[in-house]
């Protein structure tokens, strides 16, 4: 174990500070790099993250809108642009994240730690990407609720600043959520927590799971939250299992 750390207390705060500063500057320009790219795409982007609103309206007459989105200031059309291209950013340039955040704890971690690290960061992106996606999908769903608990006689109107805060958010939040196996799944493998604590404890974790879901989604409707939280439940249980099956492997092999 001393060894294994030792490129970590041989470097100097100094030293810790640099490699920190240059991984930053490498996320923030991948970063940037994404946003550009967003912005010249400004038009196309806007109107994928729109088609599901724009289809439940045009498939339900009785919703009251006809699809379109309003900007009730001179500067929501630039802001909501921004958003998109700072958040899409983000989104775009995960990998690179995630492979700089690695480079910079690897130092840190033992040679048994490392081997897992390229799976951690293909698996982020996967389950980032899918989440995402099953928020894009869920969508509709969860605007024909919100707008039929509006009233029949009620006209949606959206500003671009909202509806644009909703769905970055949504996507955000699903995408972030499906994260939490990966990290599940590593606390398991460093032996912080143990699968035999995760599933005896399950019940109390099903139930944060939907508290969180409840707290993270920010539309608040029950269609989003089930359709995070039961996919969330169903990864908890995956990742106690990934985890129980490497650690068995690894005595396993200790043991022969």
């Amino acid at each position: 174990m001393v060894g294994a750390r030792r490129s970590v207390d041989d470097m100097s705060i100094m030293g810790h500070l640099a490699e920190l500063r240059t991984r930053l500057l490498f996320s923030l320009l991948a970063i940037a790099v994404g946003a550009i790219g967003l912005l010249l795409a400004y038009e196309p982007v806007l109107r994928f993250l729109t088609k599901p609103y724009r289809d439940l309206c045009a498939m339900n007459s009785s919703l009251n809108c006809d699809g379109s989105l309003y900007a009730l200031g001179p500067i929501d059309g630039f802001s909501a642009r921004m958003r998109i291209a700072l958040w899409g950013g983000v989104v775009i340039a995960l990998p690179v994240l995630l492979w700089n955040i690695w480079r910079f704890i690897v130092p840190a971690l033992t040679k048994r730690e490392k081997r897992y690290s390229y799976f951690f960061i293909f698996s982020s992106v996967v389950l980032f990407a899918v989440g995402a996606f099953l928020a894009y999908w869920t969508l509709d769903r969860a605007l024909e609720f919100l707008i039929g608990w509006s009233g029949a006689d009620v006209t949606q109107n959206y500003q671009i600043n909202k509806y644009v805060n909703l769905v970055v958010l949504m996507m955000l939040s699903f995408g972030v959520g499906f994260l939490s196996p990966v990290l599940l799944v590593f606390l398991q493998l460093v032996e912080v927590v143990s699968p035999r604590t995760l599933i005896t404890q399950w019940r109390y974790a099903i139930m944060v799971i939907f508290i969180v879901a409840a707290v993270i989604t920010p539309s608040g409707d029950p269609i989003t939250l089930m359709a995070l939280g039961v996919p969330l439940t169903v990864l908890y249980l995956i990742s106690v299992g990934i985890g129980a099956l490497v650690l068995w492997r690894r005595r396993k092999s200790a043991v022969e």
